[in-house]
Formats: structure tokens, C-alpha cells, sequence
């Protein structure tokens, strides 16, 4: 199963991200102004797109969990 849907989905669910998909590429850019990161591979490289699923979610680029409110 490619691996782009999930990155999507990812994408999807936060508002530092975009996610751009144009001549078999994937792009994704993480992050605002002059500390923008560019991210990419090819759409079907499962592989590479699984890599910077996990950088978004638990690497580098992962949101900073103790900056969510907590409902109560």
C-alpha cells in the first residue's frame, strides 16, 4: 500500500504543514517564514515518505505535545 494517503493525513492535521504532490513529487513544507523546512520524495517511494511521516510525527518536526490545551 503507498504510503502518500498516510502522509495526507498527516498533513492534514496540522496547520504548519503543506503538502504538495506535482510531477511524481511530493513536497512538503514544514514549518513559517525563513525557518521553513522542504521535505520531498517521489509519490510511490514508500520507503522515504515513511521516514518523513515519522520525522512529522515524532522526529525533528514534531509538534510540540505540551503546547496542546488539555480539555478538562
Amino acid at each position: 500500500m503507498k504510503q502518500l494517503g498516510n502522509l495526507a493525513i498527516v498533513c492534514a492535521q496540522r496547520t504548519d504543514v503543506l503538502l504538495q504532490v506535482s510531477c511524481a513529487k511530493a513536497s512538503i513544507h514544514v514549518g513559517e517564514g525563513p525557518e521553513r523546512t522542504t521535505l520531498s520524495a517521489r509519490w510511490d517511494d514508500d520507503e522515504k515518505i515513511q521516514e518523513i511521516i515519522r520525522e512529522l510525527n515524532f522526529g525533528r518536526y514534531a509538534k510540540d505535545r505540551s503546547a496542546v490545551p488539555t480539555e478538562k
